[in-house]
């Protein structure tokens, strides 16, 4: 729209008319005053509608919440006794001179800010809900992690790169995966960038990727999606998955104060703190984590592979009272519960050189060092019980010779709904896809009739 002003500028143009558009977000009648509070991409502003002006007040008397209008308008400041300074713009407004209608919305079914809505409701008014602050606000939130994320790791020299979503094998070894019909040849939709990343260390040394993955398992938990977005990384030449440790925490550290310059009002407004992350993030190996868990609950998870999520909650609890962290890294898994990939530390037979972080109860990251000797990687994989010939492709890499490398994969939903401190990973999913959902139609049980209408 030529000659348009942001909500934003308005400030700059008081006392003089301009053009502005967007969405009306909520309608007051005063008499012969209708007062529009108007949003744009940029901020809100009060517009008055005096019935003074016959031709303007017709066409917006029947204006309602989420219909889109422009109109032309002489920016004043309000009287001392009107201003409000707990709003954006509660300083100014604009008097409506002409006016248009864009575009006309339907009776909305309830506020899109209401909290009085389950978050099934939510979900399946997607579309409407979002326009909500809080959403807005997350997903603002959201965005500028993967901007600082790409930002600090350019500034370390890693070219970005884009992984294939549809692959012929499955990166991790024999995990659940979507099977697709490729052609007459069975394929798998990606869950992780994993043999990509490590192909191209040979390339560019370093490399990252953000990109959606896909996971079949038919879980319906608080902490689990179908299809996520992953933030990975891979290093070459490094001496021990240590050295990727250490990466995060100046990662992870850029990250967060980013988002204290660019987003602290978005989590004063959803009452959330971003964490500090310390110079040297606590390590405890996986036995000795099973140690302190034990003593401390009584319950016997010596012999388990792997953290039950209570136990990863509680090792967060004790790593903010002992280290004052909200982050702890958990090294030293048994190989039995780790891909194929990954390196076995030669000084502690049977255990990886690998680690989980966790962050406020949950796991955010899982990485460590791989495997890179040819010939140590086809006998892992033979070992995991797979046949090395479906991995001739990926293979190739290491066969034509690879630096020690290592890296790691971050799922942002479930980072983002820790640091905004929500309970279910779905609320930071822009689209979330689980075992019940896609879109609205899956939502409602509706299966069948999803693929009828798709006829």
């Amino acid at each position: 729209m030529q000659n348009r002003i942001l909500i934003k500028d308005l400030k700059n143009y008081i006392g003089q008319e301009v053009i502005i558009a967007g969405t009306i977000d909520l309608r007051r009648d005063h008499g012969k005053l209708i007062f529009l509070d108007l949003r744009d991409c940029s901020g809100f502003m009060q517009i008055v509608v005096n019935k003074k002006n016959e031709p303007v007040y017709n066409i917006l008397e029947k204006v309602k919440s989420e219909w889109n209008i422009s109109l032309k308008g002489l920016v004043k400041k309000r009287t001392e006794q009107t201003i409000n300074p707990n709003v954006f713009n509660g300083d100014l407004e604009v008097e409506a001179l002409t006016a248009e209608i864009l575009g006309e919305a339907e009776e909305i079914p309830f506020e899109k800010d209401t909290t009085e809505i389950n978050l099934e409701t939510y979900l399946d008014y997607l579309p409407y809900t979002l326009r909500g602050e809080k959403p807005k606000a997350i997903f603002r939130i959201q965005s500028q992690i993967v901007k600082l994320f790409r930002e600090f790791l350019t500034q370390q020299d890693f070219v970005e790169i884009q992984a294939p979503k549809i692959i012929g094998e499955d990166a991790e070894g024999g995990a659940t995966t979507f099977v697709l019909d490729y052609f007459g040849y069975p394929a798998h939709l990606a869950q992780s960038p994993q043999f990509y990343k490590q192909i191209m260390v040979g390339v560019y040394e370093r490399v990252f990727t953000v990109g959606n993955v896909y996971r079949a398992e038919p879980h319906s938990t608080t902490r689990h999606l179908n299809e996520y977005t992953s933030l990975d990384l891979e290093m070459g030449f490094i001496e021990s998955h240590v050295d990727i440790m250490d990466l995060e925490t100046h990662l992870l550290a850029y990250i967060m104060q980013g988002l204290e310059k660019t987003n602290s009002a978005d989590f004063k407004f959803l009452n959330a703190t971003i964490p500090i992350v310390p110079d040297q993030i606590p390590v405890l190996k996986f036995r000795e984590a099973q140690k302190l868990i034990k003593e401390a609950t009584g319950e016997d998870c010596l012999n388990e592979p792997d953290l039950e999520p209570a136990h990863e909650r509680w090792l967060c609890e004790y790593s903010s009272k002992k280290f004052n962290s909200d982050f702890i890294f958990i090294t030293h898994f048994p190989m039995s519960k780790r891909p194929m990939y990954t390196y076995e530390d030669e000084n502690d037979p049977g255990y990886a050189k690998g680690f989980d972080l966790l962050f406020r109860g949950i796991e955010i990251t899982t990485g460590g060092q791989r495997i890179h000797n040819y010939e140590k990687l086809v006998l892992a994989i033979k070992q995991k019980g797979l046949n090395p010939e479906k991995f001739n492709y990926y293979l190739q890499a290491f066969k034509y010779g690879m630096p020690p490398h290592g890296g790691l994969g971050m799922g942002l939903e479930r980072l983002t709904a820790k640091l905004i401190e929500v309970d279910n990973v779905r609320e930071a999913a822009l689209f979330p896809r689980d075992i019940h959902r896609i879109d609205y139609l899956l939502s409602q049980g509706s299966k069948n009739n999803n693929h009828n209408n798709k006829k």
